[in-house]
């Protein structure tokens, strides 16, 4: 009787391990134990205890349980309990640490399983280094490369690593696979980006769960094709499929690319119908939704609903409000991020460097440099030096700019580069805008943007000579201007057009209202900005060559389809030139529109005739 209340006690004690919040209680649950015999009456109650503080959500239980597996000999664990402490470790902080346990496993001359390797090669995906083939080997020698979690894991293992063609090796040799090992191929090849293959196989699986679902419509949006993504996440939601938090997650990120803010809006819905939590990660997605969809009250608005917010909710807050020109409360809310103890990173800093860059605040971009460094203690990345540079050549600081890329500590990149070369281009600065070129070349050959660049600014002064010798050297080299691109959402349905889009099945409307506004444009006094054309041609060909720029055309759609009086929001992949930033402003001014636009540095908020860029960007 005295032995099975003494193991009734020590089972109660056990199950404290469970709910105990810190190593304090565990250390006072583990005396206990010893005091009262528990590990001498029952041997296989050390292994319980070992494997519940493994698995307790607590960082340092975990830490307590690996030291505590190789500091008492005297009780061998079993393989459960090794396999236990692999698993937590495997997706806990440190799983580099699971090696040492399967090493300590071997010798205590226990047997791996399947677990055993299905958690390795967990930890494996997230670790540096070719753990990886050496586990694979290992898990063929003892027999598990058949188990079908071995061999999803196998897949996730190698995908993570980046060496999707052994993933491809591994799924054409299982003999019928499952839906989880198809789903884990799946995966593997939407995240390598081939979502093409990916959709094949999708489209080809007889069953699809959540995960698939979800992995396909991530795919999309990481490899930039946010509208299929969506069109995706309808074809879901018609088929009955679980939504969860990852759907939600992705069909945000979708909408914050496209700047569909109908979609948007309908998803928050959603989320608030079904009683979605609005976790920290969610939270957050819906926040950086409506940023970047130009809807800042509704984003603040999430941001103060929010009870949990870790640094990447502030983060996306402060860059959020630096990119949609708020900066005065962009700074703001850094100072109260700082008194709520909110420890800043080097993101936080990108965001106000680049508020007090769209802002022109010279000084105060200094102080916040020096404050990341000084006060904090972050290593400026390139994201940072590019914010600096940019700050002193958009407020025609260029000798400042030029200075302090030969001051920085690290090899200026061709980023650095071609952010200074914008700046000669804001100033006309042919020279330095050569010098700029020659840097960009020599590091990479093919640059695009910074080839169109330099054309601009020998076409501001009208050097045609020096822009036919740089559109030949791109003709040389193979170098091709991207195209321009921009994105409307109407009634919820998202539209692109672009640079010169005949394709268009409402081509003809589109074409008669751009004649219609050109000619209540000039009425009220518009006249077109023809110095960024590159050809020698004549004025009414350079008003004919940019009256056909992608965003004209989507903003000319959205004025035919669109009711009166509802604001549009353009997306476009290319920064706005001059002439279609005074366009948009008189089209805001005549048909009465407010017109949000955000290009590939900022937003451009155009209501009245004014834009909120006050012309500095």
């Amino acid at each position: 009787m005295a032995l099975l209340k003494n193991l009734i006690a020590h089972n109660s004690a056990l199950s404290l391990i469970d709910t105990s919040t810190s190593l304090r209680q565990a250390l006072q649950i583990h005396a206990h134990l010893l005091t009262s015999g528990a590990f001498t009456h029952d041997p296989s109650s050390f292994n319980s205890f070992l494997s519940s503080l493994a698995l307790s959500s607590s960082p340092p239980l975990l830490s307590y349980s690996y030291s505590l597996l190789f500091s008492s000999p005297p009780h061998s664990p079993n393989l459960l309990t090794v396999n236990s402490l692999i698993r937590a470790h495997s997706s806990g902080p440190s799983p580099h640490l699971c090696f040492s346990l399967y090493r300590h496993l071997l010798s205590l001359s226990l047997a791996p399983n399947h677990f055993t390797f299905t958690f390795l090669l967990r930890a494996a995906a997230s670790t540096v280094g070719l753990l990886g083939p050496v586990i694979h080997g290992a898990l063929t020698r003892y027999g598990c490369g058949t188990d079908r979690h071995v061999q999803s894991s196998l897949i996730h293992m190698y995908s993570s690593l980046g060496l999707v063609s052994h993933t491809r090796v591994i799924f054409r040799d299982i003999i019928d696979p499952d839906l989880v090992t198809i789903t884990s191929m799946l995966t593997a090849l939407a995240e390598s980006g081939d979502v093409d293959s990916a959709r094949e196989m999708f489209d080809e699986m007889p069953e699809r769960d959540t995960v698939s679902w979800n992995a396909m419509i991530a795919g999309y949006v990481h490899v930039g094709r946010s509208k299929d993504g969506l069109d995706l996440f309808g074809e879901m939601l018609n088929q009955g499929a679980k939504v969860n938090e990852p759907t939600m997650v992705s069909v945000l990120t979708a909408c914050a690319h496209l700047g569909a803010l109908d979609q948007g809006t309908w998803v928050h819905a959603y989320i608030q119908k079904n009683r979605l939590k609005l976790n920290v990660t969610l939270g957050t997605s819906l926040l950086d939704m409506y940023f970047k969809c130009g809807s800042i009250e509704r984003a603040m608005k999430v941001f103060w609903s929010m009870r949990d917010k870790n640094v990447f909710t502030w983060n996306s807050a402060i860059n959020g409000l630096a990119m949609n020109g708020e900066v005065e409360e962009c700074l703001k809310l850094f100072e109260l991020m700082e008194s709520q103890g909110v420890i800043p990173d080097g993101v936080t800093f990108v965001g106000l460097l680049q508020g007090c860059c769209v802002a022109g605040l010279v000084q105060k971009g200094r102080e916040m440099f020096s404050l990341m460094k000084d006060r904090y203690g972050i290593e400026p990345l390139d994201e940072h030096y590019g914010c600096m540079i940019d700050m002193y050549g958009r407020a025609g600081k260029l000798d400042e700019a030029v200075q302090f890329i030969h001051n920085m500590p690290i090899e200026p990149n061709v980023s650095a580069w071609r952010t200074l070369l914008h700046s000669c281009k804001m100033y006309n600065n042919v020279e330095l805008g050569e010098y700029a070129m020659n840097k960009i070349t020599h590091i990479e050959v093919n640059s695009d943007g910074a080839h169109v660049l330099l054309s601009n600014i020998y076409a501001d002064c009208r050097n045609w000579k020096g822009v036919s010798r740089v559109r030949e050297r791109m003709k040389e080299k193979g170098v091709r201007k991207e195209p321009g691109c921009s994105v409307i959402e109407v009634h919820g349905a998202v539209y692109e057009f672009f640079v010169r889009d005949k394709s268009q099945p409402r081509y003809r409307e589109i074409k008669l209202m751009l004649g219609e506004v050109d000619r209540r444009l000039r009425l009220a006094g518009y006249r077109a900005n023809t110095k960024e054309v590159l050809f020698d041609i004549e004025e009414e060909d350079k008003e004919d060559a940019i009256s056909w720029h992608s965003e004209k055309l989507a903003i000319a759609f959205g004025l035919i389809a669109l009711e009166e009086g509802v604001e549009m929001r353009i997306v476009k992949n290319l920064r706005v030139c001059w002439d279609c930033h005074d366009w948009t402003k008189f089209v805001s001014k005549v048909f009465d529109r407010k017109i949000i636009v955000r290009d590939r540095n900022r937003f451009h908020h155009f209501k009245d005739g004014l834009c909120s860029c006050k012309d500095y960007w």
